[in-house]
């Protein structure tokens, strides 16, 4: 018909989209502690800063060359969500580095899941609230809280990074809503090489070796390269609520990895609490799609 332009318009079914966030944030839940648990072994060379920005300097590099921001067309507020995103990794990364440092790995992720499970909370609906509560209450059995024997700095430590997650949650499903492709981190993961390099770099670029180079880039695949990305693509497809509940599996997966990798041992609490934070995985992913997507 004259004068009438016709669009081909794509939807995306929501159980299938729920499924292809879902394993997005599996693989990148795995990815993120095995390079964790790895990076552990740099701390009596350059420190637990001086492995996260080894690690941030790498992300930054990669990205920046993968997603080519100067071919992407950046709106004014797309472009200063991704500056923000890129500050809020830098501190998010920095701080619970540090809470690694101090706190067995399945007890630090434990306790920075409560950014995410704020994010549940507050921003999802009655189901998703309640899966939220059974992901709490597995937490709570992960951390064992009542023991006392916990070191408080580095609870400090995952506490502060708890926000910067929450903060980043929110931050990357805007940024990916904004920005197609992964041409946010492209800026974000600049932005934040930049920012630890400001107050991390001086003090450990003297140490670093060229073995310690190749390391770094390894490391920098595992973490944050691959989980970053990943999560930037599930979060276009799940709602932020379901998204936080469904890192309650991180504890979990610490733990095991910790276990494996670490010699980490956990007692019968940490074992139900990873059955809970299991099941409300299971319940987010079976109610966490977003709407249909044009």
């Amino acid at each position: 018909m004259a004068g009438v332009s016709t669009a081909r318009v794509t939807t995306v079914k929501p159980t299938g989209a729920a499924r292809a966030g879902t394993s997005m944030a599996l693989a990148s839940m795995c990815c993120v502690q095995l390079g964790i648990a790895a990076s552990i072994g740099l701390f009596d060379q350059i420190g637990a800063e001086g492995a996260a920005w080894l690690r941030l300097a790498w992300a930054g590099v990669v990205l920046g060359l993968v997603g080519r921001p100067w071919r992407a067309t950046f709106s004014r507020s797309g472009l200063l969500t991704c500056v923000a995103l890129g500050v809020v990794i830098a501190a998010m990364t920095l701080l619970f580095m540090a809470a690694v440092s101090r706190l067995p790995l399945g007890t630090a992720s434990a306790l920075e899941f409560l950014g995410p499970l704020g994010v549940a909370i507050v921003r999802g609906k009655a189901v998703a609230r309640a899966w939220a509560v059974v992901a709490g209450a597995g937490v709570l059995l992960l951390t064992e809280p009542w023991h006392g024997t916990t070191d408080a700095v580095g609870v400090g430590f995952a506490l502060a990074a708890a926000a910067c997650w929450a903060a980043y949650i929110v931050l990357t499903q805007r940024a990916g809503d904004a920005v197609t492709g992964l041409s946010a981190l492209s800026i974000s993961m600049p932005v934040a090489a930049v920012a630890t390099t400001v107050f991390v770099g001086p003090s450990v670029i003297g140490d670093i070796t060229g073995e310690l180079l190749l390391v770094g880039l390894g490391l920098a695949l595992l973490l944050p390269v691959i989980p970053f990305s990943l999560e930037l693509l599930a979060l276009r497809r799940l709602t932020t609520a379901a998204f936080g509940t469904l890192m309650s599996l991180e504890p979990g997966i610490a733990l095991v990895i910790g276990l494996v990798v670490l010699g980490q041992v956990p007692g019968l609490g940490a074992i139900a609490g990873i059955v809970l934070v299991v099941i409300a995985g299971v319940g987010a992913e079976r109610t966490g799609a977003r709407g249909p997507a044009t």
